[in-house]
């Protein structure tokens, strides 16, 4: 079984990208697995500068394939803020709470419905020693259009999902089912989007 390297130390988000990944012969390791440090700063103008960013460089560490991604929240009414700021819109360390606090008391002045998206990039790097000479780094985005609620709806997820509101489900992401989200999610169409590279991969 081959071993991609994430450029994450969170179990939960390897966990969720294995479903993602569906049926992938693939076992997936974090850089702590290797007693790898994973400290890359975002400073990238993109989703996708940042993913490329994390991939290249855990990759370079560890001489493996390497996935990593990039992600963020876009609301019309504040001109696509938080975007690449999501997780930090609030202060760095800030809870999701407090993150999602600001938010919504930007949106106040703003009647429903407030449109917003998921964005994710999904970047994979490959060494010169995975059969391309000069090895590869390439990209894979998805998005996830909803709303934005007041709110608060669900504890299945994190981050913004309890109050981004998606029409068709008439749940939050929050209230979605794990095998639902991950196959709908911004991160999961970014995955799905990669799929067929990642399989020729494996195929050599």
């Amino acid at each position: 079984m081959t071993r991609f390297i994430v450029a994450t130390n969170n179990r939960g988000k390897i966990t969720e990208l294995y479903a993602m990944l569906g049926n992938l012969p693939v076992e997936l390791i974090r850089p702590v697995d290797l007693g790898l440090k994973f400290d890359v700063e975002e400073s990238g103008h993109s989703y996708a500068d940042n993913a490329k960013l994390k991939a290249q460089a855990v990759m370079e560490a560890s001489g493996l394939i390497s996935l990593a991604d990039d992600s963020g929240l876009e609301v019309e009414a504040l001109g696509g803020a938080p975007g690449l700021y999501s997780a930090r819109y609030a202060g760095v360390g800030a809870a999701d709470a407090a993150r999602r606090a600001k938010l919504l008391e930007a949106l106040r002045p703003f009647p429903a419905p407030r449109p917003a998206r998921f964005r994710c990039a999904l970047a994979v790097a490959v060494p010169a020693a995975a059969g391309r000479p000069q090895g590869e780094l390439r990209v894979f985005e998805g998005s996830c259009e909803g709303e934005i609620i007041f709110e608060e709806r669900g504890h299945n997820g994190f981050g913004y999902d309890p109050i981004f509101y998606l029409a068709s489900y008439q749940r939050t992401m929050a209230e979605l089912p794990a095998e639902t989200k991950n196959q709908i999610s911004h991160r999961a169409r970014a995955a799905q989007a990669a799929w067929p590279f990642l399989q020729s991969l494996l195929a050599g």
